[in-house]
């Protein structure tokens, strides 16, 4: 018995890459130090020298502090009031890809708020979704919850966390 044969896809997969990075005073090893690049991004970058993919970098329409404690302060703000803070850019247009990479910090045991806004606003149905996540002290924490609860429409895998 001969198996048919699987059909050539009709187009690559394209693959975005999106995430939301914060330099400046971050938590370190029960102390805090000041990073010019954001440890995300630092990620992202490494990811982007690895694949072939477009990158769309989150900037908040209203900058978060470069400073730990303020930041902490408006991230517990903003998610106990589910907010959805304003990203500064047009969103990208997802319809020329098939794969989302979607990156951040993991703040409070979940992404930044933010990435609710990235999620919610673009259209990911029927794309693959991996998120990565840069963190101190816990892990992926509740990303698979975060963004399997907004029912972007977006199929979810197993996400990737490196610790920062």
């Amino acid at each position: 018995m001969t198996t048919p044969a699987t059909p050539a896809p009709s187009s690559p997969v394209a693959t975005l890459l999106v995430y939301f990075s914060r330099p400046g005073e971050n938590y370190w090893n029960g102390g805090r130090r000041t990073l010019d690049v954001g440890n995300t991004e630092i990620l992202a970058n490494l990811i982007r020298d690895q694949i072939d993919c477009d990158v769309f970098r989150i900037e908040a329409a209203e900058a978060y502090s470069d400073r730990y404690d303020p930041t902490v302060a408006r991230n517990v703000d903003e998610q106990n009031g589910d907010a959805r803070p304003a990203i500064a850019d047009a969103l990208p247009d997802l319809s020329l890809h098939d794969r989302v990479l979607i990156g951040s910090p993991i703040w409070n045991v979940q992404p930044p708020m933010i990435m609710a806004t990235f999620a919610e606003r673009a259209d990911l149905t029927g794309k693959d979704v991996y998120p990565f996540v840069t963190y101190a002290v816990s892990g992926l924490g509740n990303t698979e919850s975060f963004y399997r609860e907004l029912n972007t429409g977006g199929r979810l895998r197993d996400g990737l966390g490196r610790v920062s």
